[in-house]
């Protein structure tokens, strides 16, 4: 497991400077919809976006990231709210927490993260036996059609994770029940999904959503 805490002296000038290889490029396509598969609470993955974003943005895997910082940036309120989304970070192995040491003649530490990509978590997470997708992802592990399909439509309807799960679970013509069941949570629970989705598609039944569904992605 990777400790919340190291403590190297390291000048950050040249710790900003590590760039992205080719292939891990925050960027690039899929990463997006990866993002979802973290298994990250809703605090975690705004800071994670947020800190991967400013990361990709500098060309470097190294940021300081003070709490008051990350609140500009995610408009997340309280310092607790950060402090236990950072922990929550590290213990998912998305973020490593460095003590750097600084400059000026007090020689203070702060703190940097190093921010992975979202490929490079699943591996970490699976070197660490740890399982890589949360448990309502796993049915459709190395499934790249439904992952383009879930990101799609989280994108073009403002659909949370779970909504996007719902309806493409929907899509599949699984009952209330059998979507409870495939998630982990219970038929109430996914009917109120429902109605999220049916608002944001405007429309009033199942068949009009999967209709949708089925224009969006493309489908005959």
């Amino acid at each position: 497991m990777t400790p919340l805490n190291k403590t190297k002296n390291i000048d950050p000038a040249q710790a900003a400077i590590q760039p992205f290889g080719e292939s891990s490029d925050a960027s690039k396509g899929g990463n997006k919809m990866s993002l979802l598969a973290l298994s990250h609470t809703l605090v975690e993955q705004e800071l994670y976006r947020a800190m991967l974003d400013e990361t990709d943005r500098a060309k470097t895997r190294i940021g300081a990231f003070s709490a008051r910082r990350l609140m500009e940036l995610t408009g997340l309120n309280g310092y607790s709210t950060i402090r236990r989304g950072l922990v929550g970070l590290v213990n998912k192995l998305s973020v490593e927490r460095y003590k750097v040491a600084g400059n000026g003649k007090h020689k203070r530490f702060e703190s940097v993260y190093f921010v992975f990509t979202p490929e490079e978590i699943f591996t970490r997470r699976r070197s660490a036996n740890m399982a890589p997708y949360p448990k309502e992802m796993r049915a459709y592990e190395g499934n790249r059609s439904f992952s383009q399909a879930m990101e799609l439509v989280v994108e073009s309807y403002d659909l949370s994770r779970r909504e996007a799960q719902v309806a493409l679970c929907c899509a599949e013509g699984l009952t209330n029940a059998q979507i409870g069941e495939r998630l982990f949570i219970s038929e109430q629970t996914t009917k109120c999904h429902l109605r999220h989705v049916f608002v944001k598609f405007g429309v009033k039944r199942r068949g009009e959503l999967i209709s949708h569904l089925l224009t969006l992605s493309g489908a005959d």
